[in-house]
């Protein structure tokens, strides 16, 4: 157990190592045990082969054959036996009658003797040649046997070539050391091979461990995931091989379509993606219409040392930037409004020090009931006919800073609004009355102060809001009225502008309500809009 845990807490480096090392060195000792056993067996065969091919050479030869015939055999097959052993380098040749009796043996005094090992049936009985295991007075041998055959075809004889397995084993041993050799050779170079392998693999890996790798991949998707762009990344032939959340819910594409592996004009025909693979040219803030909606999108490359391998491209809708572009609108007219009453309440408090400081106590107290009643009056009739609270605060910060502007901000006495719908954006009215008041207050900036003049109408009719905002300035030309709302044209001065009627537009429409200017009373422009309460336009 201590052994596998320490195995299970080494680096991936020396578990590479570790596991190549002991793989190659199983593999190069099994080969060996088998080259041994297989070379073992092979020259156990030839020196049986060779036993019997003596053995029949021997038992045909004429000497032999004529030496039976003599009246005592052993005088002249013992010599010939012992010149074969010789030759041969057998252990033993022994040539016995057709009942097994020796003629000829290495060791004279065992002639007459009976042949040991009962391993001589099928030669004198079936005249058969074999090769045979057997024990003999020597010892474990293995054994050629022939039958001796007359002139007639008789047997008459047995001829016995052994070689004694000792012997047999020690030429096996004499190539056991080349095997261990061989086999230690390539332990090595497994050994060697097995680090080189180690080191490359692990360089691959940018030196980090499985864990490591498991970890950076769990937080790649966290990551990925939580972020509200989306996000497609394709390889090296423009094929998808990642996409996030974000990404399937700007496609408006269901999840369960599959899409990894595709190629990526399949899913985004205009796509630049493919040409980022070209050049390695990375594109920042690009604009793109996806499936019919206007996106901002970056392509970047993805290169390991200098070659692309990849590219990834993250996308958002032009109107989630615009949405915080009048959410900072909206914080933008609440800082200005808060920023105008706290300048008008700087001068009145100004106004009331210095009254008190000349004694003027009637006059001070007198300015300070004028002010307190002229706010009181005006928020109770903003609290009672706004009964919104995101309308009604609004509102009275545009009073505050149409009086910095020394404008007459008019709220119609006909106004009336309760709550508004739960499913009507609050924050789209603020911004369509904010956008269109602020750009009231500038169209008469020129104006006298007697003559800069804004009239704000809301009213609820049960069946849908109206918002009316008339000014006292020059009013549009028929030619401008036809394109304010589609492209960011401005009547004023300087650059950067033209954003805030687009909007407006774009608000409207989101509420499914409808717009129309006028020529107004007061002689500027009327902007008149209808916004259905059922979110329908009628």
């Amino acid at each position: 157990m201590k052994r596998v845990r320490a195995l299970k807490n080494l680096s991936l480096q020396s578990k590479i190592f570790a596991y190549g090392a002991l793989f190659v060195t199983a593999i190069a000792l099994l080969i060996g045990a088998s080259f041994y056993f297989t070379m073992s067996e092979s020259i156990e065969q030839q020196i049986g082969n060779r036993a019997l091919n003596i053995a029949v050479t021997t038992a045909n030869r004429p000497d032999v054959i004529v030496g039976f015939a003599n009246e005592d055999p052993s005088i002249v097959l013992q010599p010939i036996a012992e010149t074969v052993r010789e030759l041969s380098g057998a252990e033993y040749v022994v040539i016995g009658n057709d009942e097994g009796i020796r003629y000829a043996h290495p060791v004279p005094e065992r002639i007459g003797q009976k042949m040991v090992g009962d391993d001589n049936e099928r030669a004198l009985i079936n005249g058969d040649s074999y090769i045979s295991e057997a024990t003999g007075t020597l010892g474990p041998a293995l054994r050629g046997k022939a039958p001796v055959k007359n002139e007639y075809g008789e047997i008459v004889g047995i001829i016995s070539v052994g070689f004694l397995k000792d012997e047999i084993s020690h030429t096996f041993f004499e190539y056991v050391d080349s095997i261990v050799i061989i086999v230690v050779l390539a332990i090595i170079l497994g050994v060697i091979g097995s680090t080189i392998l180690a080191r490359s693999i692990k360089k691959v890996l940018f030196n980090l461990e499985p864990a490591e790798i498991a970890q950076l991949f769990t937080e790649r998707n966290s990551l990925i995931e939580s972020v509200r762009e989306g996000i497609i990344m394709v390889d090296q032939e423009a094929r998808i091989s990642m996409m996030n959340q974000a990404a399937y819910e700007t496609l408006s594409l269901p999840e369960d379509i599959p899409l990894i592996g595709r190629h990526i004009e399949e899913v985004l025909p205009n796509t630049l993606l493919p040409k980022v693979l070209l050049t390695g040219e990375k594109q920042f803030d690009r604009t793109m219409e996806i499936r019919g909606k206007k996106a901002i999108v970056n392509r970047i490359p993805i290169l390991v040392g200098k070659e692309v391998v990849g590219a990834v491209s993250s996308f958002r809708l032009q109107s989630d930037f615009d949405q915080l572009t009048t959410e900072l609108s909206q914080v933008k007219q609440y800082t200005e409004a808060l920023r105008a009453q706290t300048h008008e309440y700087k001068n009145f408090l100004y106004t009331i020090s210095g009254l008190i400081q000349l004694n003027s106590l009637d006059e001070a107290l007198y300015l300070i009931h004028d002010e307190t009643q002229e706010h009181q009056s005006l928020i109770q009739f903003v609290t009672k006919r706004l009964q919104d609270p995101y309308l009604g605060g609004l509102v009275i910060g545009l009073f505050n800073r149409a009086r910095e502007l020394k404008v007459r901000f008019i709220l119609d006495e006909d106004s009336l609004l309760q709550n508004l719908p739960k499913h009507l954006e609050k924050s789209l009215f603020v911004s369509i009355i904010g956008n269109l008041v602020t750009n009231a207050f500038e169209a008469i900036e020129h104006l006298a102060e007697s003559d800069r003049m804004v009239r704000l109408f809301i009213h609820d009719n049960g069946q849908e809001i109206l918002l009316e905002v008339e000014d006292s300035g020059s009013g549009l030309s028929p030619d401008l009225q036809d394109f304010i709302f589609k492209s960011r044209i401005s009547t004023k001065d300087g650059h950067d502008r033209g954003y805030g009627l687009v909007k407006v537009a774009k608000n409207i429409r989101d509420l499914n309500g409808v717009v129309t200017i006028e020529n107004g009373d007061l002689g500027g422009a009327l902007f008149v809009i209808s916004i259905p309460k059922g979110g329908f336009s009628t």
